[in-house]
């Protein structure tokens, strides 16, 4: 392992006029606003304040249609499907709609298909069976873009489609009665990166208006825009779309709604993590609440999740809230062991490809996408793991930036049976006979586009600076970027030529590294690098450090941290 695992890219430094003309704020903030495309005054106000220039829902294309078919067919007491996703994108945006036509007094329907006998998207035996049930409107979440052939067959079967989704779209458009989605040719609305749960937020948003301005007579119960946010939240930072724009905004207020414990399922869901009320972050949603609410549709039923999330009361959403944990704790011992079973059939490949693939009928199919992210985060190539099945096998792929993944699957489309995704994860279906030319046919389009690429991991770093000029005051003016995620990462900075006062290893196996470091003027700082411990022993007493500055408490003490993401010796690259 060679010392220093990422190539720095640091941003350039922002024109001087915007230091000007935003002097009221501390230029590290200028600074980080710059390296996220944001310098218009008008921009950066609204992106500080949690505003929106333009969020009126009837931009979207399609929005107008289904909001005049969804009303006709509540007032005729017509029955109505919500098809959603297994995911947490997928389980809030039914979640979202669910709530909101509840409210309007609809006779509403949740389905959510199984992953492990379904697979992703819509598909015949289900809405043939929603059909028979006597449902007359389907409304698709986080799904249906690609699903033509669906479409066509639910519209036979006598059911009225729209369509609501936010992955890339393919050759044509389903011929639904509407199709909502930001990124369809001729739609003017201007947040293109909307996660699934956000676009349904946009038909809810749509639908409650409409309602304040002609109130439907079925209305059931009165519901705010902010009482779905706090969903919004959860599927847009669960879902990894860019956290700016309208993204920002909607995370932002609905993470102050999470905070304040007010949907029961969620308070429940806080307090079997082990988390408190007004605490969360967007890193707390990542890493604790959205693995316990994914757990349900990898290894079990994603029903449990909408159902804590659709729950009335604590008394009801508690026991589901244990049931995911123990979920969780199921996941991540499967996940571990899928990872290390894939990794051991690419260790006995002859070659060392740039596209690595597993594939065996022992994968548990909720656990591909973990067990591929734990590879590509090893290696730093395109992974595609597959749990294969007799007849029909089923796939997760998940890549670096320099290969997108769906554009990809999109050259090998006659191959598979369905498939979706993003440039950086993607699912499919095949038939198992057809594997091999896929694994062929992937690893041809990875070696011409990767063969002539330095592939090693880039570290993005904001602004580079003196530790000594660290403080309280920074750390609250970067504060006020958050919340952080995808797209608007916490800031990374770099400080050059740093003294090492002690070292030691911490955690199991003494994988991390815990630092103190001192600057030019005599003061030391804590420091911990996870995942680092194999520095110990090599550490030059100078080094580079791009690092996280946050707030670390223990024990009574706070101190301020640098959260380290990577080390070079002093004068190396």
């Amino acid at each position: 392992m060679t010392l220093g695992r990422k190539h720095w890219e640091l941003a350039p430094t922002a024109p001087p006029v915007l230091f000007d003309r935003f002097r009221d704020l501390h230029p590290l903030v200028v600074q980080v606003l710059y390296n996220r495309g944001l310098t218009d005054l008008a921009e950066v106000t609204a992106f500080l304040a949690g505003e929106v220039i333009s969020d009126n829902p009837f931009q979207l294309r399609g929005v107008e249609q289904a909001v005049t078919l969804i009303r006709r067919r509540i007032q005729e007491g017509a029955s109505i499907a919500v098809y959603g996703d297994y995911d947490v994108d997928g389980v809030t945006a039914t979640a979202i709609l669910v709530q909101t036509l509840t409210a309007l007094g609809a006779q509403v329907t949740p389905y959510i298909p199984d992953r492990l006998e379904e697979g992703y998207g819509l598909n015949v035996e289900a809405l043939t069976q929603l059909a028979q049930q006597g449902t007359r409107l389907l409304i698709t979440v986080d799904c249906g873009i690609r699903s033509l052939e669906e479409v066509a067959h639910a519209r036979a079967q006598g059911m009225s489609v729209i369509v609501t989704d936010h992955h890339h779209v393919g050759a044509a458009l389903p011929q639904a009665e509407a199709v909502i989605n930001p990124r369809q040719p001729g739609c003017p609305y201007p947040s293109k990166d909307l996660a699934g749960a956000g676009v349904a937020f946009k038909l809810a948003q749509a639908l409650l208006r409409a309602n304040h301005k002609v109130p439907l007579p079925t209305t059931a119960a009165e519901l705010s825009e902010e009482a779905l946010l706090d969903l919004v939240a959860l599927g847009t930072i669960a879902d990894m779309v860019p956290l700016l724009g309208e993204n920002h905004v909607l995370t932002r207020r609905g993470m102050a709604r999470l905070n304040r414990g007010q949907r029961p399922g969620l308070a429940a869901l806080i307090d079997v993590s082990g988390l408190e009320p007004g605490q969360i972050t967007a890193t707390t949603v990542s890493f604790q609440l959205s693995p316990r609410l994914n757990a349900a549709g990898r290894i079990s039923d994603a029903v449990t999740a909408l159902q804590l999330l659709l729950a009335p009361d604590l008394g009801a959403a508690l026991p589901l809230a244990q049931e995911l944990d123990r979920l969780n704790r199921e996941r991540q011992d499967l996940t571990q062991v899928v990872h290390e079973h894939a990794q051991a059939l690419i260790a006995a490949q002859e070659e060392e490809p740039l596209l690595l693939f597993a594939a065996s009928s022992e994968f548990p199919v909720g656990i591909l996408g973990l067990a591929a992210g734990r590879l590509l985060d090893r290696f730093y190539r395109p992974v595609v793991v597959v749990e294969q099945g007799e007849v029909f096998s089923k796939g997760s792929a998940r890549s670096i930036p320099e290969f997108h993944i769906t554009e990809a699957l999109d050259s090998v489309a006659p191959l598979l049976e369905r498939y979706g995704g993003h440039a950086a994860a993607a699912g499919f279906t095949i038939r198992t006979e057809r594997l091999p030319q896929l694994r062929a046919r992937l690893q041809t389009l990875a070696e011409a586009q990767l063969r002539e690429l330095n592939l090693r991991p880039q570290l993005f770093a904001d602004a580079e600076l003196p530790l000594e000029q660290l403080s309280w005051d920074v750390l609250a003016a970067l504060e006020m970027l958050a919340p952080f995620g995808y797209g608007n990462p916490r800031p990374v900075l770099v400080s050059r030529r740093v003294r090492v006062l002690h070292a030691r290893t911490v955690g199991a196996e003494g994988r991390h590294l815990k630092l103190f470091l001192g600057d030019q003027g005599g003061h030391s700082w804590d420091a911990i690098a996870f995942r680092q411990g194999d520095w110990m022993g090599r550490l030059p007493q100078y080094i580079d450090v791009a690092y996280v500055l946050e707030r670390n408490e223990w024990n009574g003490n706070v101190r301020l941290q640098l959260n380290v993401k990577d080390i070079h010796a002093s004068g190396g690259e």
